[in-house]
């Protein structure tokens, strides 16, 4: 089983009606620090700058930004990717609605295969929570509840190739933005079982888990500090800084400088 295989979970996901408010008011923190980091790379680049956002979903980052001209404008092109189907068929759909698509595209494109992406940006990012929903290969959805196991979160293949390959595709200078990302502690963790099961979806995972899973597919981890480090063996300490996008421990950004 893929996430986001069932077009109407997918449809509910993006449904203010079924998020909570903990979503969306992380939703908007992150927007305002992303704003931030465009001007920032803008201004020092002297011109508009080149995005790519992996896991675009319905396409919900940029048509924000397209609402604001001084951050627009900033812009000189904006790519998408992702691995479901019906997101890149929503995305690009709103595109045209809002007559974006000369700017915008979003792309069918495994995260895992970044290394093959033919261009370079200026500025990579993956927005809301999307770095927690890269799962280890095999996941067993369907039995993992029943297996009596705790999964070994020591190290995540995939989130370490994803990011990996996303800090190549990057201009000397620019910038990858992660997040945001859950903290892990367990008043988040009772905060995304309520957000799944708003979304009338049916939680496998228990307190003892470092992540949050369903049985129709969906996977969020959860990170601390230490954890994005060991992720991401290939990035100096030092060039990852982390802003938190609320006063109780729910969510952060996370900005690596090339």
């Amino acid at each position: 089983m893929e996430m986001y295989d069932n077009p109407d979970i997918v449809e509910r996901s993006f449904d203010l009606n079924y998020i909570s408010e903990y979503l969306i008011q992380a939703q908007w923190a992150e927007f305002i620090e992303l704003k931030k980091v465009i001007t920032a790379l803008a201004d020092l680049k002297k011109a508009p700058i080149s995005i790519l956002d992996i896991g675009i979903g319905n396409g919900r980052v940029a048509m924000h930004l397209a609402g604001i001209k001084e951050i627009w404008d900033r812009i000189s092109l904006y790519d998408g990717t992702d691995n479901a189907t019906a997101c890149v068929e929503i995305s690009n759909k709103n595109m045209a609605d809002l007559n974006l698509q000369k700017k915008v595209t979003a792309f069918h494109q495994d995260a895992k295969q970044l290394n093959a992406w033919p261009a370079r940006y200026d500025l990579v990012i993956t927005t809301w929570f999307t770095a927690g929903n890269f799962y280890p290969d095999g996941f067993p959805f369907d039995s993992y509840q029943h297996a009596g196991q705790i999964l070994d979160l020591g190290t995540n293949k995939n989130f370490t190739t994803i990011f990996s390959n996303a800090y190549d595709l990057l201009q000397e200078g620019g910038e990858l933005v992660i997040g945001a990302c859950y903290h892990d502690n367990n008043s988040t963790r009772l905060k995304q079982e309520a957000a799944y099961s708003k979304m009338g979806m049916t939680i496998i995972t228990s307190p003892n888990d470092s992540f949050t899973a369903t049985k129709e597919g969906f996977w969020s981890q959860r990170f601390t500090r230490k954890k994005l480090e060991m992720y991401l063996p290939f990035i100096d300490p030092r060039k990852i800084s982390i802003t938190n996008l609320d006063t109780y421990d729910y969510a952060m950004q996370v900005r690596i400088k090339k």
